[in-house]
């Protein structure tokens, strides 16, 4: 029997597949994807996803069939191994964050310790900052009983790459549910600007502009990291702490975008979210939500708008998993329920 998944449904993207490759071996599910990015500018897989499903082959032990650039049908039979040290270049800036969080699933039933090196992008376009995984991800998988860390070796920008990581990941026994239905209180709203071989002022005014953004209503404390690497960039990461969750936002540095419209942008992103009734970021929703439809118990969280990726994860989740998800509207967003063994 073999699962059949069109990756042209939903977002469409490469989401779809790493977290179709990495439940497939997890449930030992045998499963062709099919017209992979069909609707994408470059269509087929990129090698970001190559090098995502051979670190989950690797890993596991699987025969992935069709795993090429470009391709965009692949057929994984799962293995029952558990590899415990990964290496892997991305070979590009291709985003390091997004192999993490496939091989981060892929390891969810591991025994042993879980430990990855990987090379390429830290902060590039169009994925989340490596800096959220340690900031925000980790803190909230800790609360469901996940224990994982990140050093960033080195930062990698567009088109250079050239960043590393080093992951590990302990076994994960029963995964605690994640019940997000109040913030509570304000703790504080912190920060991390980054610049690698550009001019400490681009940093500076990027804070600054943050800064003026949350004056006088919060005081919010940014750190200052200046970086050695083969690349060249600058970005910034805010997080917002409550009693009971975390919000955040983030930005990238770009030519035609000044420094002082890359602080405000991350500042209003943020404030934006904080008072749209969010208990949980968008970006952060899709990420953590498989650990949700694996966990001992009925999740539940609130997010200001449904992103496409959302909906695609929640696709694919139930292709694989025995979850239902709940989704209703009222005035403070989308209020979401996760319950797994839904229909036992």
């Amino acid at each position: 029997m073999v699962l059949e998944i069109d990756s042209s449904r939903g977002e469409g993207g490469g989401q779809m597949v790493r977290t179709s490759v990495a439940l497939a071996t997890l449930t030992g599910t045998t499963t062709r994807l099919t017209r992979i990015r069909e609707n994408r500018p470059t269509n087929g897989l990129s090698k970001q996803h190559t090098t995502a499903v051979n670190a989950i082959a690797e890993m596991t032990g699987s025969k992935m069939t069709g795993n090429h650039i470009g391709s965009s049908e692949l057929l994984v039979e799962p293995g029952d191994k558990q590899v415990a040290d990964i290496n892997m270049d991305i070979g590009t800036a291709g985003s390091i964050s997004l192999v993490v969080q496939a091989t981060l699933l892929a390891a969810r039933n591991y025994k042993v310790p879980f430990n990855l090196n990987l090379k390429g992008g830290t902060n590039v376009m169009w994925a989340p900052p490596i800096d959220t995984y340690p900031m925000v991800l980790f803190p909230l998988m800790e609360r469901m009983g996940i224990h994982a860390k990140l050093d960033i070796v080195e930062r990698g920008f567009y088109p250079i790459g050239g960043g590393a990581v080093k992951m590990t990941l302990d076994p994960i026994g029963k995964i605690k549910p994640l019940n997000l239905d109040t913030l509570g209180e304000l703790k504080g709203v912190h920060g991390l600007c980054f610049v690698q071989h550009l001019s400490d002022r681009i940093g500076q005014d990027m804070i600054d502009a943050c800064k003026k953004v949350f004056s006088p209503k919060y005081d919010i404390d940014i750190e200052f990291s200046r970086t050695e690497g083969t690349s060249r960039g600058a970005g910034m990461v805010l997080v917002a702490e409550y009693e009971n969750g975390l919000l955040s936002s983030n930005v990238l540095s770009s030519k035609g975008h000044s420094p002082q419209q890359s602080g405000l942008d991350a500042a209003s992103d943020l404030l934006q979210e904080m008072s749209a009734g969010s208990t949980i970021d968008i970006h952060t929703a899709d990420q953590i939500l498989p650990y949700m439809a694996m966990a001992d118990g009925k999740s539940s969280f609130i997010v200001s708008r449904i992103s496409k990726h959302l909906l695609s994860q929640m696709d694919t989740l139930e292709s694989f998993l025995d979850v239902r998800f709940g989704v209703e509207r009222k005035d403070d967003g989308y209020h979401f329920s996760v319950t797994p063994g839904a229909s036992s």
